[in-house]
């Protein structure tokens, strides 16, 4: 929140509802930003969250308080298949305990880009105690079924050097009027 907000507007910021909208290529900076706030993420270059937010903007998302980007989501369409990749989810200190994470994936896939997708798909590691706990309550929330197993692993894809990802994947119901009226 911004640092001259009042006590009592702060008391109220649960109440306050964030705005969600297509990612703009001038919004690529404060999308960096962000991302590096939110440690342990990894931090791809400003140049890269600059050609997600200019050429893959219909597939990604921001949510805004006050005018401030506190959300943001990257994925696209998996070339060949009817599945949605969650690359990465950020969400800014002053938006957490919104429920903002659950919120922003079914904006996304309520949107009429993902009109065809079936299935929702993200790689985390295993010690990710957070994303997991999001893309569990999604799940829950829309009534898909979550399934993962090793996909990225340690030393085949990492060299040593990173934890494997888990692929996971997340069915995602027909009816996308139910996801609209809760997103």
């Amino acid at each position: 929140m911004p640092k001259d907000m009042s006590r009592e507007t702060e008391k109220d910021a649960d109440t306050r509802k964030p705005v969600f909208r297509k990612p703009e290529a001038e919004d690529g900076s404060d999308i960096w930003n962000l991302v590096r706030a939110c440690k342990p993420l990894d931090e791809n270059s400003m140049y890269c969250n600059l050609i997600q937010a200019d050429h893959f903007s219909d597939t990604c998302v921001v949510a805004e308080l006050d005018g401030e980007i506190v959300g943001w989501i990257s994925g696209h369409i998996i070339p060949g298949e009817n599945a949605f990749f969650v690359w990465q989810v950020a969400v800014g200190e002053q938006a957490r305990g919104l429920g903002l994470g659950k919120r922003m994936l079914k904006h996304l896939i309520s949107r009429d880009v993902c009109e065809e997708v079936d299935l929702l798909k993200t790689t985390i590691t295993k010690s990710n105690d957070a994303s997991w706990g999001l893309f569990r309550s999604f799940a829950r929330s829309i009534g898909g079924e979550l399934t993962h197993e090793p996909h990225f692993e340690k030393e085949a894809h990492f060299d040593g050097q990173a934890a494997t990802e888990h692929m996971l994947s997340i069915t995602i119901p027909r009816k996308r009027s139910e996801l609209r009226a809760v997103a």
